[in-house]
C-alpha cells in the first residue's frame, strides 16, 4: 500500500461525452481532451490508481450515451457530459492504497476511456489469473464479453448435447464465444452474421455448422428453414427485431430464446415490434433477459474453464484492434455498422 505524499504527473488523455445522442451515435458527440493526474492516490482515499493498457468497445454503451428520465428501465446510468465515457478494461496498479491491491499487480474491471483512472471502488477489480495469456483476452474472451457468453448460453440457455443452437451477430465479441462453447457442448450451431467475410469466419475459425449473411437474405425465417429445417432449441439473442421474429417461428417446443443483446434496435427512435410471440404460448418457449453483472459469481469457474479451452485449442479468438485512445471514438461507431471483425477494442499502452 501506498498514496499520499507529493505525486509526480503524468498526461492523461480521455474520451468525454460531448453531448447526449439521439438515433446513431457519430464521432462528433465524442470529443478526445488531454489532461493531467497525479500518480498516487490521495492521502486518506481508499482507491487504485490504473494504468489502463485495453479498452473494451462494446454496443451496450450506446444505451448510456442518451439522456432517459428518471427511473426509465436501463442496465446501467447516463454517462454524464463532459465526464470520460466507462467500460471494462485491462489495467496495471501504478498506485494502491487498498489492502488487496498492490502497484504492478494486472487487473481488469470497469474503467474510464482514458490512459489513468482512479479506481474510488477497488472490490469491483479483478486480478488476472493467466496473464501467460494475452492480457487483450480480459477485455473479451476471458473478461466481460467472454462471461456474458458463457452466462447466458450455460446458465440461462440450458443447453442438452445434440441442441439446434442459432447465435444472431455471430462474429462479434460475444457471438464468436457462443458458437464455439455450443460445440464444445456437443450442439449443432448455425450463426447469422452481416458479411460474407463474418460468415467464412464462422465456419473456418469458429467452428459453425453452418451461417449465412442477412443482409442477402429476403426472408430471414426462410433462410433458418433452410439452416435448421428441424428447427431451433436455444436461440442467443444478440440483435432482436426482424430476426428475434423469425426466429420465434422456427423454434421447437420448449425452446429457450436467450436474450442478451438488441444491437439492431439501439438507434431507433421508435423500436420494432414483435409479432410473433404467440408462438411462445403453445410452443412453451422460454424467453429470458439477463444482466452479465448477476453473473459474476460464477466468474472463478468461467475464467478457469475458458483459460484451458484457450490453452487446448478448443477457442480460438479474433480481435478487431485499434492502437491509441484517440482512435476509440470511430471504434465504438463502427460497432453499429459492423465495421469491426471480431472483437473491438483499443490498445492504449503496451503490456
Amino acid at each position: 500500500m501506498a498514496g499520499g505524499g507529493e505525486a509526480a504527473m503524468a498526461r492523461n488523455k480521455k474520451v468525454v461525452l460531448k453531448r447526449y445522442v439521439t438515433g446513431y451515435p457519430t464521432e462528433e458527440d465524442m470529443e478526445v481532451v488531454t489532461d493531467t493526474v497525479g500518480l498516487r492516490v490521495p492521502a486518506g482515499s481508499t482507491a487504485v490508481l490504473l494504468k489502463n493498457l485495453y479498452l473494451s468497445c462494446d454496443p451496450w454503451m450506446r444505451g448510456r450515451m442518451s439522456k432517459h428520465d428518471d427511473g426509465a428501465a436501463v442496465p446501467a446510468p447516463d454517462f454524464v457530459v463532459g465526464e470520460a465515457l466507462v467500460n471494462f478494461g485491462v489495467g496495471v496498479v501504478v498506485d494502491s492504497t487498498h489492502p488487496e491491491f498492490d502497484a504492478g499487480d494486472l487487473v481488469w474491471g470497469m474503467s474510464g476511456w482514458e490512459e489513468y483512472t482512479l479506481v474510488a471502488e477497488p472490490e469491483s477489480l479483478i486480478k488476472i489469473n493467466h496473464p501467460e495469456l494475452p492480457l487483450s483476452y480480459y477485455t473479451g474472451v476471458l473478461g466481460m464479453t467472454g462471461l456474458t457468453a458463457y452466462a447466458g448460453f450455460v446458465e440461462v440457455g440450458r443447453p442438452k448435447r445434440g441442441d439446434a443452437v442459432f447465435v444472431s451477430a455471430a462474429a462479434g465479441a460475444v457471438g464468436q464465444v457462443v458458437g464455439q462453447l455450443a460445440k464444445i457442448a456437443g450442439c449443432y450451431v448455425v450463426g447469422s452474421a452481416g458479411s460474407d467475410e463474418k460468415v467464412k469466419l464462422l465456419k473456418t475459425r469458429f467452428g459453425y455448422d453452418d451461417a449465412f449473411n442477412y443482409k442477402k437474405e429476403e426472408d430471414l425465417a426462410a433462410a433458418l428453414t433452410r439452416c435448421l429445417p428441424g428447427g431451433i432449441d436455444v436461440y442467443y439473442d444478440n440483435v432482436g427485431g426482424a430476426t428475434l421474429d423469425a426466429a420465434l417461428l422456427r423454434m421447437r417446443h420448449g425452446g429457450r430464446v436467450v436474450v442478451c443483446g438488441m444491437i439492431s434496435q439501439y438507434n431507433l427512435q421508435e423500436p420494432d415490434g414483435v409479432r410473433n410471440l404467440g408462438c411462445i404460448i403453445p410452443k412453451g418457449i422460454r424467453v429470458e433477459g439477463f444482466n452479465v453483472v448477476n453473473h459474476f459469481d460464477v466468474y472463478a469457474r468461467f475464467e478457469e474453464e475458458m483459460a484451458g479451452y484457450i490453452r487446448e485449442g478448443k477457442v480460438n479468438v479474433v480481435e478487431d484492434v485499434v492502437e491509441g485512445i484517440e482512435n476509440a471514438p470511430a471504434a465504438l461507431v463502427g460497432l453499429f455498422s459492423g465495421r469491426n471483425v471480431g472483437k473491438q477494442l483499443v490498445a492504449i499502452a503496451k503490456d
